[in-house]
This record gives C-alpha cells, sequence and structure tokens, in this order.
C-alpha cells in the first residue's frame, strides 16, 4: 500500500465526510414524534426548566390567565432590576462593574468599606505567574483571540498547587484569580496575534491598581494608555450588563454541565469561554458590526426610511449582506418586546456619540433598531415580538471606544467570567449531582458482519 501524502489524507477525509453526512439523518419530524425538545427550548422558544438559581432572574413573557403574554423584558441580579443597579452607581459617579461582581457572588450589595476591600483584592489579584505573559503567552499567539484566551486559562492550572481543591475559600480563590486577570490575559493575547501575525508593534503594559476594570481594559489595549471618562464609563457599563444572563445561556449551562463533574475551576470556566465564542452565542455581536458595514455602503441616505427599510427587506430575503435572511441584532430566545440591556446600553453609547461627533451613524442605528422589527413583522411569522437585542448596539459602542474586532467577543467573557463564577459556586454548593440528561437511540438494530463479507 502506498504512503499517504497530503493530498491523498484530504480525499481519504472528503470520502469520510460523506459517509458522516450519510449515516447521520435523524428528521427533524422526529423530535416531534418522540416529544424531545430541541435545543432544550419549547416550542414557543420557552427554555426547557433544567435547573434552579438564586443568581439572576431573566424574564421576557409571562402566563396570564393560562395564556402565554410577551412582556417587557427585566433582568434581575440577586433580585435587583439592571436599570437600578446601572442608575445607582451612575448617579454616585462610581464605575459598576466591581460592585457587581461583589453582588453576583455574594448575593447583595456592599457596603462602601466592603467595597473598598474587595476592589483592594481585585487589584491586588491582577498577578500572573512569573514569566506567564513571555511563556504561555507571547509564545503561543493565535488568530482566534477566544481559543489564545482558553489556553491560557489551562496553562494557569499548572501554576496552581491546589488546582483541583473544591473547597470554596479555594474555589473563590481562584474565581477572583480568573476575573482579575482575564482582561490582561485577554489583552495581551490580542497584542500578541497584533504583533506576530499583523506584523504590527509590541507593546505590553501593566495594569495599574488604582484603576477600576475598564479603565485598565482601556489602558492595557492602547498604545498611548490614555482614554476618556465617558469612554470608561460606557465600557465599565457595557461589563457590567454582560455580566451575568441566567443559568439557561449556553457558556452558563456550560459552567453549570462541567462544574457538576467535580472538575477543576480552569477546566469549567475554559469551556464556558469555549462555548461563548460560538457565533450563535457571544460571536453574534460582530455579525451585526459586519451588517452595518454593509448598510452604510449600500444605503445612500442614512435619514430616509424608505431606503433603509428596502435594504432591510433584502437582507431578510436573502439577497444581501450573508444570505442567511437575518437581520442581527434583532430577537432574543427570551424577550419578547424589548431587552433591559439594549435599552441602557443605548443610552450610553448615544451619548457617546454626541460627544464624539457621530450623530449620523447614531441616527442610522436608530432607524434600523425602530424599521427591522417592523419589516420582520410584515414578512415573518413569529410567535413572540422582536426587538433590538444588546448586540445591536454593543458593535457601534466598542467601534467608538476603538475596541479592535478580534477583542470584542474576548470583552464578553471578561465581563461573564463573574457570572460564571458565581454559578460555579451555586452548583458546587446547592445542586452536588452530576447533570446527565437523556438521549433517545432511534437506531435501528444491526448484526456484526465479520470483516470477510463486508
Amino acid at each position: 500500500m502506498p504512503e499517504m501524502t497530503a493530498g491523498s489524507a484530504t480525499r481519504e477525509i472528503n470520502k469520510l465526510a460523506k459517509l458522516c453526512e450519510e449515516s447521520n439523518h435523524i428528521q427533524p419530524e422526529m423530535y416531534d414524534t418522540y416529544h424531545v425538545k430541541k435545543g432544550l427550548r419549547e416550542p414557543s422558544g420557552k427554555g426547557v426548566l433544567t435547573g434552579l438559581t438564586e443568581i439572576s432572574t431573566v424574564v421576557g413573557s409571562k402566563t396570564i390567565d393560562g395564556v402565554f403574554t410577551p412582556v417587557e423584558g427585566e433582568l434581575r441580579y440577586r433580585g435587583i432590576n439592571i436599570k437600578d443597579l446601572v442608575n445607582g452607581f451612575t448617579n454616585g459617579h462610581r464605575f459598576g462593574y466591581e460592585e457587581t461582581v461583589y453582588l453576583l457572588l455574594f448575593g447583595r450589595l456592599p457596603s462602601q468599606s466592603e467595597l473598598e476591600q474587595f476592589t483592594k483584592l481585585i487589584s491586588y489579584s491582577r498577578k500572573l505567574p512569573t514569566d506567564f505573559t513571555e511563556d504561555v503567552i507571547l509564545k503561543n499567539p493565535n488568530k482566534d483571540v477566544m481559543n489564545a484566551m482558553a489556553q491560557s486559562i489551562l496553562a494557569l492550572n499548572a501554576y496552581d498547587k491546589r488546582s483541583d481543591d473544591l473547597d470554596i475559600p479555594n474555589v473563590l480563590r481562584q474565581c477572583i484569580s480568573l476575573i482579575a486577570t482575564l482582561p490582561m490575559i485577554g489583552a495581551y493575547s490580542y497584542l500578541a496575534y497584533r504583533h506576530y501575525m499583523m506584523r504590527r508593534g509590541l507593546y505590553i503594559h501593566n495594569p495599574k491598581p488604582e484603576l477600576s476594570t475598564a479603565e485598565n481594559l482601556l489602558r492595557l489595549l492602547r498604545q498611548d494608555k490614555k482614554f476618556d471618562p465617558l469612554e470608561a464609563q460606557l465600557l465599565d457599563i457595557a461589563l457590567v450588563l454582560h455580566a451575568e444572563h441566567g443559568g439557561g445561556n449556553n457558556s452558563t449551562f456550560t459552567t453549570h454541565v462541567v462544574t457538576s463533574s467535580g472538575t477543576d475551576t480552569y477546566s469549567s470556566v475554559a469551556a464556558s469561554l469555549c462555548s461563548l465564542k460560538g457565533p450563535k452565542h457571544g460571536g453574534a455581536n460582530i455579525q451585526v458590526i459586519k451588517m452595518f458595514d454593509e448598510i452604510k455602503t449600500n444605503v445612500s441616505d442614512w435619514y430616509d426610511d424608505d431606503e433603509i427599510a428596502a435594504y432591510l427587506k433584502k437582507i431578510l430575503d436573502k439577497k444581501a449582506f450573508d444570505k442567511t435572511g437575518l437581520i442581527y441584532g434583532m430577537g432574543h430566545a427570551v424577550y419578547s418586546l424589548s431587552d433591559p440591556r439594549a435599552e441602557i446600553l443605548k443610552k450610553y453609547t448615544l451619548q457617546l456619540a454626541e460627544y464624539k461627533g457621530r450623530d449620523d451613524e447614531a441616527h442610522l442605528y436608530k432607524a434600523v433598531g425602530r424599521l427591522a422589527p417592523q419589516v420582520i413583522a410584515e414578512h415573518r411569522k413569529i410567535y413572540k415580538g422582536v426587538c433590538t437585542n444588546i448586540d445591536f448596539y454593543s458593535g457601534f459602542a466598542y467601534d467608538m471606544l476603538n475596541i479592535p474586532r478580534e477583542f470584542i467577543t474576548p470583552l464578553f467573557a471578561i465581563g461573564r467570567i463573574s457570572g460564571w463564577s458565581a454559578h460555579r459556586i451555586e452548583e458546587l454548593l446547592c445542586a452536588g449531582k452530576i447533570i446527565r440528561p437523556a438521549y433517545m437511540s432511534v437506531s435501528e438494530n444491526a448484526k456484526y458482519v465479520p470483516i470477510n463479507e463486508r
């Protein structure tokens, strides 16, 4: 038998891929036949109940007089309305992410002294092992920053003498360390990619202990280390809004599933991060940015509603943009009439747009946000309301903050790790049983055939 070459290996894989396609043929109607909730969702889109949590509440509909009824979206962290939380720290002229992390982890808002101590603890924990940046991050650049981050998180396991200890003080130590260092891991992973793969200059800044997470992120990413207070405020609010979203979203459910197996914190966080990077989850915001690039190019008058609506119809008809028929940034698995996170982010994004003199783009975003639900309702059968989700305005916000596109989904992970940490601790303390749902086999029995008879 001749040795295999690269070309013959590719042909063999393509041939075997056809076998994969031929041998996997579960028909969509079979899920209805056996009453299987595909995607763990009801036909209405509501998630199948698989667990209990005290960490956050996500409401997009209610059953009123036995009827499924869409309602204005509501998000609560430990029972506190997200709008009240954001208003509280912004009215107090302080950054809110660290306060939010405390709330999610410990179940209540901190006092002034508790917040000061916790902020000091976060700052103290912003330390990577000696030579870790050089040996792990810079020597292993990756075009996919999320994969580079996952690799670094798993590598930290080797530096932790108590990596597998599930005692809660130890798990909390690990979680706080990862919350504190993930901004650095993410920023340095991007800068390694930027230098080694884009052939740009390399700069590595250290975080400053007196700065907030949002301020440090902007400092780490920018060569001149400079930023405006409004920029830091918007980024801080974005981190707060991305921090947590119930136990049923894909990455947080991954946290529960993986944690329930008894694995270590680093493996749990890396698994959740790998879930988040998927284009159907955290990677969706990139598609919104690309879609608006197309709209800006193909719509000549950003103040003409008819022209904007006509182009949205082309997108819906799979004749424009990526031909999927999706208007990205519209709709949500839970929210029906409104996404409270989108409403908050819109307010502060438009404020920054005015400050930066980008009013025309702001008008276009508002117009698409207003017209897209109408276009969708006119041409698609929908079971609940369609509203802008948080991805819709986040792309515009990050563009104004000069956040590189390769870093947008990593930024989501940097915010969400606080929620993952809270859910990991909740799973360890309150559940204690490995998550093991059932799959029904629909294959037919087959006899073994000796190799000389095949």
